[in-house]
C-alpha cells in the first residue's frame, strides 16, 4: 500500500532521513516555461540515489495533494513505519521526558502541527489510537514540515491501557482540559510527563480522563473559550521545555 509525501521541504527531509521512496513524481515542465532550478536540484539528488523519477501532469499531483501545495513534487512511499509503545518507552530513558498521547484527533492539519511541535521540543514520541483518528499520511507529512520522519509515532488499540503502561514506566499523565482547576503555570511538569490532548470537538474522553493524574488548562485574559488543540498543545509543550531547561541548569 502506497502513501505520498508532498512538497519540496518534506521531500528533502525524506531523502535526508532515508525514507524508502518507491518513485518521485515531478510536474512536467510546460512549453515555454522557464526551468525551475530549485526543483531540478532536488530531482537530481533523488536521481543520484538511483530512485525512479516520473514526470507527470500537474493534475496528477493536484489529485494526490492534500492541500494543493505539492510545489511540483510528490514522493510515493510505503505506509508510515509506526513503532510500538515499548520502543517509545525505551527511547524515553532520561529523567526528563515528554510523550504525547492524542485522544482521537481527526484533523490532519492539527495532527501534523502537533507532531511538528513535539519534535521541535524533543519529545520522545507521539501515541495515536489505531481507530477513529487521523493517521500519518500525505496531509500530516506536509503540515508537520517533515517532522513525522524525525519522531517515533505509535498506534495503540486502547489508550487507557497505554496510559497505565506509561504510569508503570514512571510517567505522570497530564490531561489538557479547559475544565481543569489549575493552570499550566501552577502544574508540576518536571520529570517524565505524558501529555494527553483531546479531540477537536469533545476534548479528552471520560474514560481517558479517568486515567490522568491531573488536568491543566492554559491561563487566558481574552473572551474566546480556548485555543484549538494544536495551538494549546504547542503552548504546553513549550512550558514543559522551559521546565526541562530549568531542571538541567
Amino acid at each position: 500500500m502506497s502513501d505520498f509525501i508532498e512538497g519540496r521541504r518534506a521531500a528533502l527531509e525524506a531523502l535526508k532521513t532515508k525514507v524508502p521512496v518507491k518513485a518521485v513524481l515531478v510536474q512536467k515542465q510546460q512549453k515555454g516555461q522557464k526551468p525551475d532550478k530549485k526543483l531540478d536540484d532536488i530531482v537530481k539528488q533523488f536521481k543520484d540515489e538511483h530512485i525512479a523519477v516520473r514526470y507527470v501532469d500537474k493534475s496528477k499531483l493536484d489529485h494526490i495533494s492534500s492541500h494543493g501545495a505539492h510545489q511540483g513534487i510528490a514522493l510515493e512511499v510505503g505506509g508510515y513505519p509506526y513503532v510500538s509503545l515499548p520502543e517509545i518507552l525505551e527511547a524515553a530513558s532520561s529523567k526528563n521526558e515528554l510523550i504525547l498521547v492524542l485522544d482521537h484527533i481527526t484533523d490532519e492539519g492539527n495532527l501534523g502541527a502537533i507532531i511538528r511541535s513535539a519534535e521541535v521540543v524533543g519529545a520522545a514520541g507521539v501515541i495515536l489510537p489505531a481507530n477513529r483518528s487521523a493517521q500519518v499520511g500525505v496531509g500530516v507529512y506536509k503540515t508537520s514540515a517533515g517532522a513525522a520522519m524525525h519522531i517515533k509515532i505509535a498506534r495503540v488499540a486502547n489508550l487507557s491501557q497505554a496510559l497505565q503502561t506509561m504510569k508503570e514506566a514512571g510517567f505522570w499523565v497530564v490531561g489538557a482540559s479547559e475544565h481543569a482547576t489549575q493552570t499550566l503555570w501552577q502544574a508540576p511538569l518536571e520529570g517524565k510527563i505524558c501529555l494527553v490532548a483531546g479531540s477537536e470537538g469533545k476534548g479528552i474522553s471520560p474514560l481517558v480522563q479517568k486515567n490522568c493524574d491531573f488536568l491543566v488548562k492554559l491561563p487566558q485574559r481574552g473572551q474566546l473559550e480556548s485555543l484549538n488543540v494544536a495551538q494549546a498543545t504547542t503552548a504546553i509543550c513549550y512550558e514543559w521545555l522551559r521546565r526541562f531547561f530549568d531542571e538541567e541548569a
